[in-house]
């Protein structure tokens, strides 16, 4: 009879695949990640299929999270300015304060072996963050861009930003504060 699956397990797998994937990126061994987690390879393979599924289930997860902390408190009668702000410095101190989640996400956004329906999945977490954008846009010249178009944009700004404030933690505000003005411009 089979073991019963423990969510400490899981969840151990899960920080394991983050430490090794952020480290050693997507080609790390299995074996690395159950050594981490303190399981045996065997034991990875009973709370994932595959490699794959791990990498899917991960990103799902991370996407998840990052969209949750970026909407965590925000100012729902405020106006879009003030909502894109809040979402702004949440999900640049998510990144900056989890450096190894970040790295780990990085990887997984580009891999071939994220799923169509995993990628599905995690911008469905993200439409509360997508409808703030899509509102602060309304009159700017992006106003008939792909929303997809305008949030690669401002991931593309996010990512230098969070490499900025990382690398110059005593300035950290300030850079994000410079990037949100630049990014705010670029929607209105």
């Amino acid at each position: 009879m089979a073991r019963p699956r423990s969510d400490e397990k899981r969840s151990a797998i899960m920080a394991a695949a983050i430490s090794i994937i952020s480290s050693e990126g997507l080609g790390a061994a299995t074996a690395a990640i159950a050594a981490e987690a303190r399981v045996s390879n065997g034991s990875l393979f009973t709370y994932f299929e595959t490699k794959a599924d791990l990498f899917n289930q991960l990103f799902i997860k991370l996407t998840t999270e990052m969209d949750a902390v970026a909407l965590e408190g925000l100012p729902t009668e405020s106006d879009a300015r003030s909502q894109m702000l809040h979402i702004w410095r949440h999900w640049l101190r998510w990144a900056v304060s989890c450096p190894a989640k970040r790295r780990a996400l990085v990887h997984l956004r580009v891999s071939d072996d994220i799923t169509p329906a995993s990628r599905k999945t995690a911008h469905q977490s993200m439409i509360g963050m997508a409808a703030v954008v899509d509102r602060s846009r309304k009159n700017g010249e992006l106003r008939n861009a792909p929303l997809g178009v305008v949030i690669a944009l401002m991931s593309g700004m996010a990512d230098t930003t969070m490499d900025l404030m990382i690398g110059d933690p005593t300035n950290a505000d300030k850079h994000c504060m410079t990037a949100f003005k630049a990014m705010w411009r670029m929607l209105t």
